[in-house]
């Protein structure tokens, strides 16, 4: 008898462990409370989730939207940027871990993504080759289109449906000849915003991004 009870303590404790697997793995989270709508975001090649362009995006869009926002710790470690391509089944991993935590134990039924450079060829790239996914929409900053597949954004992107909003700086020459190399493909769904005078990094100019981004997420349905 004893040894039952002492299992069924066991199992007790081992329950909620089983029951909620957590947020991924180094990701940053703010809480939004009882709303349904959040936001994933992913940094560029070798940072963090508290880096330049997605920090202030992901505490620009909980302050003024009241969203739940999950920035994540992505692949990390690699000198040369194509060599990220080995990391991507990684980093998909990772998004979908990020939307189960956010639907299944935040209770959010409408997720967006979010990526900056690097991660920006990521969420598209996870896009492209999960095109079930339910996801409402799709932000991608600074994203380009060399490296072939999976690391180049036009070519990702052409596989999305979901609404996307394509923005850059447009002080960087790199970032605006890919943005006019999609212009093709504006639409309804699909929208290019350029912050005039921003780097790649937004420097100095993360009070527009911010606004623009917020701007795209509100018209959303």
């Amino acid at each position: 008898m004893k040894k039952i009870v002492n299992l069924i303590a066991i199992v007790s404790l081992l329950l909620p462990c089983m029951a909620t697997a957590g947020k991924p793995a180094g990701s940053v989270y703010i809480d939004g409370s009882d709303n349904k709508s959040a936001l994933i975001l992913a940094h560029g090649k070798g940072k963090h989730p508290t880096w330049l362009v997605v920090d202030p995006l992901r505490k620009g869009v909980s302050e003024q939207l009241g969203y739940h926002t999950l920035s994540l710790q992505m692949p990390v470690g690699h000198e040369t940027w194509t060599d990220y391509a080995d990391d991507f089944p990684d980093a998909f991993k990772t998004i979908q871990e990020a939307i189960r935590f956010l639907k299944e134990e935040r209770d959010v039924s409408r997720v967006f993504l979010m990526g900056h450079s690097m991660g920006s060829r990521m969420m598209s790239a996870f896009l492209s080759e999960n095109p079930t996914t339910a996801v409402a929409g799709v932000i991608l900053a600074g994203c380009r289109n060399n490296g072939g597949k999976p690391l180049g954004c036009e070519d990702n992107i052409k596989n999305v449906t979901i609404p996307v909003l394509d923005i850059w700086g447009g002080d960087n020459g790199k970032d605006y000849d890919s943005a006019s190399e999609r212009s093709y493909l504006v639409s309804k769904t699909y929208t290019q915003v350029e912050i005039p005078g921003a780097n790649h990094k937004f420097r100095g100019y993360e009070k527009e991004f911010v606004s623009a981004t917020v701007k795209w997420l509100e018209a959303q349905p």
